[in-house]
Formats: C-alpha cells, sequence, structure tokens
C-alpha cells in the first residue's frame, strides 16, 4: 500500500499531512511562502516525509487559496469578456447592495467590475429561453471581436451568450474561433450552464480570470513534486467537497476558489457524528458549517470578494459565483485580530488582523497592538509550550487598552476574549438560527489554530452542550483533504425537460469523462418552484412528480417557514458524481492516535476565570495524558490549546480527540 499526502496552503502556514494504510503518518507545518507558495509546500512535504520513501506516494490532495487571493488582489488575467449584442454593459453594470458601514455614505464609491467596459464585445446572434434561434450567428462579428481582443493582447476570454444554457451550438462555434486568435478561451456552456444571465456571466468571466494562474501553477507544482521524487497524481478540492485531477482544475478554475475551507468541513464531517457545527478559527477569520447526517450543507450560488453583514457574506457586494460550495459564514475574528478602541472609547476586535508579520505583540517580531493571541495569554490559556510567546510583550499591549479603560489588565484581556467569542458566534448565528436551525441539537466540532481555546465560550452562547477538538486539529484542513473522494458536479437548465432521464444521463457521461472514471456513483437533484415564481429550492431527484412537489413543499416550509402548495415547475437538473470505488459519504472514524495513558496532569499554571473567582490554579494536561478533567483545566500540545471553562468536563476518546461536555446543559 502507498502514502498519501494532504496540503493546505493557508494565509499562515502550510500544513501538510501524511497518510498510509494505518492511518495518519506524520504532519508538518510550516510558514508559508507568498512569492512562491510551492516552496512552502516542499518544505512541508519533506518534513512529513522523513524516511519514507518518496516514490511511495501515490496521491497528493491540495487545497488552495490561490484563486481567492487573485480574486481579491485583482492579481488575475485581463479578460475580454463576450456576448450577444445589446447585453456588452451587464457585466460593468453589475449589481451592488450595501452593508451596514456603506449605508449612508455619501461618497459610496463601488468596487470596479470583474471586466473592464472597454474590454466587453458583442457578437451578433440571438436564442430565446427555449433554445430557439431567433437571429443566426454571424461568424464575422466573432472574427471582428476576436482580432481586436488579440490586437489589445488580451490572452484570456469569456464567452457567455444570451440563453446558451438552452441552445449552446452559438456559443461554441463563437468559442471556437475566438481559440483561433486567443490562447485561453472560457465558454459559459462548458463551465456552468444554468440559468440567470449575470450570474452565469460572472462566473465564466471569473474561471477566465484566474483560468491562466492556476493552469501555470499546478503545472509548475507537478514538475517541482516530481524534483524530489513525488510522481503521483495531483488532485485539487473543489468548493463542493469534492476531488478532480489538476488537468481538470485549471480548466474549471472557477470551483476552486473555497477549496481551503471546504477541506476543514469535511474533517468536522468525519468523527463521527452525524449532526455537527465545523467551527474554525484561525488567525485572520472564523468560519462555521452545518453538517447533517455526515453531509455539510451545500449552496449553489456565493459571492467572493464581498463584504461582512453579521457573520455573513452580504449578496450583491462582491462577485457571485454559480458553481457548489460548501455553505460556510465567516467573520473577521481570529487568533492575530487586533483589539482597539473606537473614537466613542468603546472596546472592539477585529476585523483587522496583525497577520503573520508582524504578528501579535507576543511573538516579538515588532507587532505593539494587542490581538486575540496577547489576550490569551495575558489570561494564562496559553503557554510557549510550543511556539516561543513574551508575556511581557503581550501584558504592555493589553495595557493599552486597560488604561483607557478604566479597568484592569486582567480584566481587559477577558473583555477581549468574550468580544471575539461573540463575534465568531454571529457566524454560527447565520448557518443555525437564521436558517431555522436549532443548534442545542449539535456538537461543535472546534478546529484550527485558536479555536480549541474559543469553543467552549462560543457553545455556551448557544446552550450547545458538547464540542469535540479532532484528533491533529491544528492541520485539519489538510487532513479533511485525504477524505475527500473524487467526485464533481454538472447541472443543466432546462424549464420542465421532456425526459429527465435523458439530461441526466448526459450530464453523468460528461463528468465522469472528466473524472476519467468507468464506475461512478451518480446522485441526482432538481431544481423546483412554484410556477410563476423565479427563485428556486433544490431536492433530491424522484421518478414521481408527486414525490417531488411533496419534498419541495417540506424544503419550502423548511426554509422559508411558511407551508405552501400549488402548480410547480423543474428549472435545472443537477448530478453528481463520484469514483464508485469510495465509500458512501457519512460519518466516519477520526485518524486514530495512540491512546491517552491517563497518567494525569502535567504540570498546573495560574488562568483567570472570573466565573469562578479570578485567577486560580488550574491542571494543565496533554493528550496523551488526559483520561478525564472537570474545569476549569487546560490541555495543550503541540498542535493546540483546549480551554476548559468551570462547568464543563473534559474527556479524552479512543480516536485522539477530546470531548468537551456542558454539565449544567439543559
Amino acid at each position: 500500500m502507498g502514502f498519501a499526502i494532504g496540503v493546505d496552503v493557508g494565509g499562515t502556514f502550510t500544513d501538510v499531512v501524511l497518510s498510509g494504510p494505518g492511518g495518519v503518518v506524520a504532519v508538518a507545518k510550516c510558514l508559508s511562502t507568498h512569492d512562491d507558495p510551492i516552496a512552502g509546500i516542499l518544505t512541508g512535504v519533506t518534513r512529513a516525509l522523513g524516511s519514507v520513501d518518496p516514490a511511495r506516494v501515490t496521491r497528493v490532495v491540495h487545497a488552495t487559496t490561490l484563486a481567492t487571493n487573485a480574486v481579491l488582489e485583482r492579481t488575475g488575467a485581463r479578460v475580454a469578456f463576450v456576448t450577444t449584442r445589446g447585453f456588452r454593459a451587464a457585466v460593468p453594470l453589475g449589481r451592488y447592495a450595501r452593508v451596514e458601514e456603506d449605508r449612508y455614505d455619501l461618497r459610496f464609491t463601488p468596487p470596479p467590475p470583474p471586466v473592464a467596459p472597454g474590454d466587453c464585445f458583442e457578437v451578433d446572434e440571438r436564442v430565446s429561453a427555449r433554445g430557439a434561434v431567433l437571429t443566426p450567428l454571424d461568424p464575422g462579428s466573432v472574427r471582428r471581436a476576436a482580432a481586436e481582443i488579440a490586437r489589445r493582447g488580451i490572452t484570456s476570454a469569456a464567452v457567455c451568450l444570451l440563453h446558451s444554457y438552452a441552445e449552446p451550438a452559438h456559443e461554441r462555434r463563437a468559442a471556437a474561433i475566438l481559440r483561433e486568435h486567443v490562447p485561453h478561451v472560457v465558454a459559459s456552456c462548458e463551465i456552468w450552464p444554468e440559468i440567470r444571465e449575470y450570474e452565469r456571466a460572472t462566473t465564466t468571466v471569473m474561471s477566465a480570470y484566474i483560468g491562466p494562474l492556476m493552469t501555470s501553477y499546478l503545472s509548475r507544482l507537478r514538475e517541482r513534486l516530481a524534483a524530489i521524487g513525488i510522481d503521483a497524481p495531483v488532485h485539487v478540492m473543489e468548493s463542493g467537497g469534492g476531488v478532480v485531477s489538476a488537468e481538470l482544475a485549471a480548466r474549471r478554475a472557477v470551483s476552486t476558489i473555497e477549496s481551503g475551507p471546504a477541506a476543514g468541513v469535511l474533517a468536522a464531517a468525519g468523527t463521527g457524528l452525524p449532526d455537527v457545527i465545523s467551527f474554525d478559527m484561525g488567525g485572520t477569520t472564523a468560519k462555521a458549517c452545518v453538517v447533517r447526517g455526515g453531509r455539510p450543507e451545500i449552496t449553489h450560488e456565493f459571492h467572493v470578494g464581498g463584504k461582512g453583514s453579521f457573520g455573513g457574506r452580504r449578496a450583491g457586494t462582491g462577485v457571485p459565483i454559480k458553481t457548489p460550495a460548501i455553505d460556510l459564514a465567516e467573520v473577521g475574528a481570529g487568533g492575530g485580530s487586533i483589539a482597539w478602541l473606537d473614537p466613542a472609547g468603546a472596546l472592539r476586535v477585529g476585523p483587522r488582523s496583525a497577520g503573520s508579520s508582524p504578528g501579535p505583540a507576543c511573538y516579538g517580531l515588532g507587532g505593539g497592538e494587542p490581538t486575540v493571541t496577547d489576550a490569551d495569554l495575558v489570561l494564562g490559556y496559553l503557554s510557549s509550550a510550543s511556539t516561543p510567546l513574551s508575556a511581557p510583550l503581550a501584558a504592555k499591549a493589553v495595557d493599552r487598552l486597560a488604561g483607557p479603560l478604566g479597568v484592569s489588565r486582567e480584566e481587559a484581556a477577558h473583555a477581549v476574549h468574550e468580544i471575539v467569542n461573540a463575534s465568531m458566534a454571529a457566524a454560527v448565528h447565520v448557518v443555525t438560527v437564521q436558517r431555522g436551525i436549532d443548534p442545542r441539537g449539535f456538537a461543535l466540532v472546534a478546529f484550527g489554530g485558536a479555536g480549541p481555546m474559543h469553543a467552549a465560550g462560543v457553545a455556551r452562547r448557544f446552550g450547545i452542550a458538547t464540542v469535540v477538538v479532532p484528533a491533529y486539529c491544528g492541520v485539519a484542513s489538510a487532513a479533511g483533504l485525504l477524505a475527500g473522494a473524487l467526485s464533481t458536479d454538472r447541472v443543466l437548465s432546462r424549464l420542465d425537460a421532456a425526459d429527465p432521464e435523458e439530461v441526466f444521463a448526459a450530464l453523468a457521461a460528461d463528468a465522469a469523462a472528466d473524472l476519467g472514471l468507468a464506475r461512478v456513483r451518480v446522485a441526482r437533484s432538481v431544481d423546483v418552484r412554484f410556477k410563476g415564481q423565479s427563485h428556486d429550492l433544490t431536492v433530491d431527484w424522484a421518478e414521481s412528480r408527486e414525490e417531488l412537489a411533496s419534498r419541495f413543499f417540506a424544503k419550502y416550509a423548511q426554509v422559508y417557514g411558511i407551508v405552501q402548495q400549488g402548480e410547480i415547475e423543474l428549472v435545472s437538473y443537477r448530478v453528481r458524481v463520484t469514483d464508485a470505488a469510495t465509500p458512501t459519504p457519512g460519518p466516519g472514524p477520526a485518524p486514530a492516535r495512540p491512546a491517552p495513558s491517563g497518567g494525569g496532569a502535567e504540570g498546573g499554571r495560574r488562568a483567570y476565570f472570573p466565573e469562578a473567582g479570578g485567577w486560580l490554579d488550574v491542571p494543565v494536561h496533554t493528550r496523551r495524558t488526559l483520561d478525564r478533567v472537570r474545569g476549569p483545566a487546560i490541555v495543550e500540545d503541540a498542535e493546540s490549546t483546549i480551554v476548559v471553562p468551570p462547568g464543563w468536563r473534559a474527556m479524552a476518546e479512543p480516536s485522539g480527540a477530546v470531548r468537551l461536555t456542558l454539565e449544567d446543559a439543559p
């Protein structure tokens, strides 16, 4: 049996997990190298391999923020947008919604569109929403547009003709002509042929925008892995949690925009609990996602580059992407979030972060502003067990808050801790309460560098009685990559298709060919709406129209809280195609670690818990020595620090996870 490697490149650290036939063999965490991300990957892979022969590696699975960063930092390729005559202004005009801080700004300026108005081109053609050709395609108009695009030196083009999902012949012909002049051409019918012209256009544009960058990056990654002896295929995680080949990821680059966060959710889904809330707290952001029945919630539209609004990403503030993605809520709160006083003297935390350079004050790298990490160190929750941290520098930073607030140092630090907990609770609120889900029936699965330290505080706000900190929580996203199956999604909009079986079969065959698989497992679903309405909901497919209607009515009541019935229509048909050799998705065991020795606390230190009277001497355990302990207590090792507050008890599990239980849960 060979070995598999999971690689997750984040903003601060690059995490690598090496897994063999018996489970996780080794992990490595090293600083990300932003100028050359592959250099950090090779450093981590080399450390994780140790004495293992690189030739024994049979699979490399990668999650990257490359696509996201390219969109946010606007470092992608210059794109030409080609569309039907009369619609060239659709993308430049766009759509924008203001969030709280922008709403009353008289000098508000919306962000620039993803394509400059001057780079939008029109061709002569027209197709109806039912696929009827109203105006034949004029190849001459396409050639004139292609010649002008080439003359301007634009190397990437996005083709999105009106209603091409219903009849793609014009768009395919236009793309073929453009490819004679432009190196990289993306057609919407090849990427995501779904209704809603603006969203389909922006999805196509973003794929053309990041595609050349992704192609070059993945090609160089394969070459440099081969140089150290790893000739295994490289797979990339998609935003929806599936894993595809590097070649397919380069061709459908837009599907990788949320690949990093998706991997962490898969790790949470693998804890063995059917219903959990994934809670990932890193250095800059915190993310939450609901997992029910071992399956993460999926959204079919998300916004990249948007602004936050009470824990969610406000629709209309970024670029809409119409591909499946694990449904996450995100807030700007993490270990590096800076605490500050607003003009009125009120304490705030985030969203600005100290990042990895200069980092929190306690890192001793030149940072002086107080952060969440500094506050946790002042409170005694953190130590220098794995990373050298300076308590005097943290104290000096927190004093910058304590003085103006007129409180003690520990009171200021605890206020920072509580405020960031409240901020992160907003993300949990978005994916549960705002969607009609009672979070009290779920366990909170905490991971990321700072998640286990704050998880109990976040959980208690919702009455969540169980917190699980999985093994290897510090590299959970890299471990989650290895749980991803070779899988991809396809969609086609056909209003009440005459032969759904034909549509599903064609979609499944196309996806299986892209994956290079002969035997696949196909999950079918369909978008349903009330006749006359614009918006739809996705439900599992059923042959019976009555059963489909029943499922839609139930989903409608769940989402909107209204029981309603009426005539329905089917809008878009979807398939998720997965390697048949992969076990059916669902809860599974976490990577095993040696059983705890139960030797008791390895020491103790003073920590601040005002609910228990203030400064206390608390026991400090490691995962290897922990059996069970009642809070207040601390469990730490090289990867994480778990705070067990008063009123909670912690217990080691055979998998290596630590389970926290609220003693006074209702």
